[in-house]
């Protein structure tokens, strides 16, 4: 049911923010310590020019790296899923590069890339966010039945017709999985580097702000924010997914 998909979530939204509410009253801590959701309003209308400035500034970013982490992944799953001796040899080198904390990656790029913030913000969004879809797309080519292929190859089937028909299904709903996780990952790429990058911009450089003036209401909307906008990304690929997977969706009994 529509209602159903769009009113459950609102509901279990709206339930955290009474308790996060509550939580912050019965304890009676102070915004200092614990800012509570009455307290982000006033953040959020006090600083609303630079919340929708840096917000669309992170956002942009955010997708423009998620884009070119879908691209890559992509063209390396299919290379890899399709040839044993490529998986072989980039399986490892692509673990070992996942496995490097990206935060250490910040610093050697901001010097590689002096001044050019938007292409480093996005460039960690990217390399953060590839990997799952990567795995994705390589696990579904790989794991193709064999059964499939020989009888459309017998059939006269060239190779493309062999993926576009078969292999290209079977690897949508693993792909649209791995996007949803991308998505968050690329946010944490993004609002890396606009939290340790100088005169940066983004919510993330506004999080940093509102560390360094001790302004806790400010800090806790821009978090807010962030969950905000990632959970719009992530409907926004359920949404793509419905189209061009919604035969895998299994009806819920």
């Amino acid at each position: 049911m529509t209602w159903q998909r769009i009113f459950v979530p609102v509901a279990a939204i709206v339930v955290l923010l009474l308790f996060w509410e509550w939580l912050v009253w019965v304890n009676g801590w102070p915004d200092y310590k614990m800012a509570s959701p009455s307290d982000l309003w006033p953040a959020f209308v006090r600083f609303k020019g630079l919340f929708l400035e840096y917000g669309w500034q992170t956002l942009w970013r955010t997708v423009v790296g998620l884009v070119v982490a879908v691209i890559v992944g992509t063209v390396l799953g299919m290379i890899m899923g399709l040839s044993k001796v490529m998986n072989q040899a980039l399986y490892p080198l692509l673990v070992g590069f996942n496995a490097i904390p990206k935060a250490t990656v910040v610093p050697v790029v901001a010097l590689m890339f002096v001044g050019q913030h938007d292409f480093n913000t996005i460039l960690i969004a990217f390399m953060i966010s590839f990997f799952p879809i990567v795995v994705s797309v390589a696990i579904g080519l790989s794991t193709l039945e064999p059964e499939y292929r020989d009888i459309l190859q017998s059939l006269g089937a060239s190779r493309f017709t062999v993926f576009w028909k078969i292999a290209l299904p079977k690897t949508l709903p693993k792909f649209f999985g791995a996007l949803k996780v991308a998505v968050t990952l690329a946010f944490i790429g993004t609002n890396l580097v606009e939290i340790i990058t100088p005169h940066g911009r983004g919510l993330g450089h506004l999080f940093q702000s509102a560390q360094t003036n001790s302004d806790f209401p400010l800090m806790f909307a821009v978090l807010f924010a962030l969950a905000a906008s990632g959970i719009v990304l992530y409907y926004a690929i359920v949404a793509l997914e419905r189209v061009f997977a919604g035969w895998a969706e299994r009806p819920a009994h």
